[in-house]
Parts: structure tokens; sequence; C-alpha cells
């Protein structure tokens, strides 16, 4: 029988006590969290394995393992372990290290999981918005007449600052995953049609079908559909704006009865419901399931900052209330800069990860 040696990495498990797994050590391993979990697959079940990686420190075996995003955090297994482990934090706190592990710009990863780094990740989107402005004249007084946002910042300006983060964010996002995708592979050698792997998943992800095994937290499924589908309704009205644009030159505001502005202030309303649902899931099952750390938190108060900000936007311009609006405005641009700009280093990046996660299991023929 071949030894192996193992070399534990003390400094990663105290970094994930750290990231919100600071029940990791109560585990002691009789496994009732891989029993009772309806996700994990059937050949490698997790999360006891990962518990065991976890207190042995062994990081390799965390942040190369699909099954740490195979994970759903349904929390069956937290509400159900005799000893307080809570499996689906320590997951939780492992995912986010493991985003720190694969960014290509590893300190904006610290910073966007650091609370204290907020105010400054906040400042770089809202210098930038304040620069246009008075670069136009306009920092030190609102534009006359009736309110017409673009007067404070003009659309092509706005365009060119979104386009240039969201180019950031696909580069991230693209070497990132390279990086997971070639370290999975170490372990496992993908085998199956990946054209087919990819289909499959994405199946599965539009009807949110794993969200539906869970117990504990079964209301996720419903409130995890309602944002993701109020997303791909705002991202279809933003294209649908660009096409009047840029296509036919029509500049906004745009009449409250057109199709697209219909489909834009539906798809808000259902995100603040989503979101709201989301919330209150997280607090009605904190005592069973965690409360969540300051990175979950992070990703839902910036939802709300957004949906609420482009809300009231559009209710203060349709009052005239020009001294409400405008600055209601620059904050919703600045939430949705800190959404997309920073999405590779925070919760946004579990779509990603946990994507290419159930993509490669398939293609590899670990779960079918």
């Amino acid at each position: 029988m071949s030894e192996q040696v193992i070399k534990p990495d003390l400094n990663f498990v105290k970094e994930i006590i750290a990231s919100g797994g600071e029940s990791l050590k109560k585990c002691y391993q009789c496994s009732t969290c891989t029993v009772v979990c309806n996700v994990t697959p059937d050949d490698k079940p997790f999360p006891r394995k990962e518990m065991l990686y976890a207190q042995w420190g062994l990081k390799d075996k965390l942040i190369s393992n699909p099954d740490v995003w195979l994970c759903h955090q349904c929390s069956d297994c937290t509400a159900h372990c005799p000893r307080g482990a809570k499996p689906g934090e320590v997951l939780g706190a492992i995912r986010k290290m493991t985003i720190k592990e694969y960014a290509p710009v590893g300190f904006l990863a610290c910073m966007v999981g650091d609370f204290k780094y907020l105010l400054l990740l906040l400042a770089l989107p809202l210098i930038i918005f304040l620069g246009i402005i008075g670069y136009r004249g306009n920092l030190y007084g609102f534009p006359e007449g009736e309110i017409v946002y673009a007067k404070l910042i003009p659309v092509p300006a706005i365009d060119t600052v979104f386009i240039l983060a969201a180019s950031f964010a696909a580069l991230c996002f693209v070497l990132g995953i390279r990086k997971y995708w070639n370290a999975m592979s170490a372990g496992a050698t993908p085998k199956g049609n990946i054209v087919d792997s990819i289909k499959e998943t994405i199946i599965e992800i539009l009807a949110h079908k794993r969200f539906q095994k869970c117990n504990v937290t079964k209301a996720r499924s419903t409130s995890h559909l309602l944002v993701f589908y109020s997303f791909a309704g705002l991202a279809v009205t933003t294209t649908w704006a660009i096409v009047y644009l840029y296509g036919f030159h029509w500049e906004s505001p745009y009449p409250q009865y057109d199709p697209m502005k219909i489909l834009g202030n539906v798809s808000a309303v259902a995100l603040l419901f989503g979101i709201t649902l989301v919330t209150k899931n997280r607090l009605d099952n904190a005592e069973k399931a965690g409360g969540g750390s300051y990175f979950d938190w992070l990703f839902i108060a910036v939802i709300y900052s957004i949906v609420l900000t482009g809300i009231l936007s559009e209710l203060l311009r349709l009052a005239d209330i020009a001294p409400a609006a405008y600055p209601v405005y620059i904050v919703h641009l600045t939430s949705v800069f800190f959404l997309f700009a920073y999405a590779p280093f925070s919760k946004m990046a579990h779509m990603v990860y946990r994507t290419t996660a159930m993509v490669f299991a398939r293609n590899a023929e670990r779960e079918k």
C-alpha cells in the first residue's frame, strides 16, 4: 500500500474560519450531512469529504474541487448536523476563497470580501461619474428645464464607462475560469461532448432544478428564479434601449406605454420582489441554515440599491423633483457599476464558477 504525505496548510484553515466557516472544527465526521443532501452525486458525495479536507487544510483538494460549487447551499446539511458544524456555511466560505484564488486581480477579491474597503470600492465609480458631470459644468447645479438624465451625463459617456467595466469583468472571468477548469482537469479528465454538457447545464439552470431538491430552504427556488429572470428582463430592456438610441436615434426618456419601458418596469418590480424573498428566506432560516456572511449580504444590498434607486429615479423624474432625482440617478449608476465591474470578485461570480463546475461534472461523467 502506497503512502501519501499530507501537508496541512494551517493558514488556509484559519482563513476558512475567518471567512465565515467558524464552525468548521465542530465537525466529527459522522456523515449526516452527506446522507441528507439531495443534491450530491451518488458516486462522489459531499460535503463530508470537503469538511475533512478543510479541517486538515488541504487547500489543493478544495480549490480545484467541482463539488464545492455543485453544492447549492440548500442548508439541509447544516440543519441536520448534530454538532452545529454548518457544512453549508463552511462550503460557502471555501467558494469565496476559490474566487479569490482564481481571480486574476487578487487584491480586488480581497477588497470586495472585506467591509473596510467598501467605501473605497464605491468611491471609484462615484469619482468617474462626478468627473464627467464636472467636465460638463453641472457639478454645482442641476440642468434646467425638464428632467432628462442625459443632460447630466450623456448616454454615450455612460455606455463607454459600462462597456469598459463589463470588458474588464469579462476578461477576469475568462482568465479565472480557464485556471479553474485546468485545475479541475488535473483531477478528472473530461470525457463527454462539451457542447452537450453545456446545453444540458443551461437547461437545468433555466429551470433551477437543483434548488427544487432542497428541503430546509425549498422556497429559494422561487426567489432565485424571480431574481434570475428579472435580470434577464432588464438585460433585454437595456439591449432594446441601445437599439432605440443607436439604431433608430430615439433618445430617452421614452413614454410609459412603450413596450420596452413596460418590460423594464415589470422586471424591476419583479427583481425587488425576488430579492425581498431571498432576504426573507435567509432571515427565516437563519437559525437552521446560518445567517450568511458579509460577502452574501453585500450582494443583496447592491441589488436592493440598484432596483430601489432605479425605480426612484423614474418616479422622481415623473414627479419633476430635480434636487432629488439627479442625486438618486448618480447613486443608481454607481450601484450598477459596482455590481458589474466587481462581479468576478463578488457573490455574482457564483453564477459563472458554479455553471463551470456543473458543465465539468457532466463532461467528466461524474454525474449524469
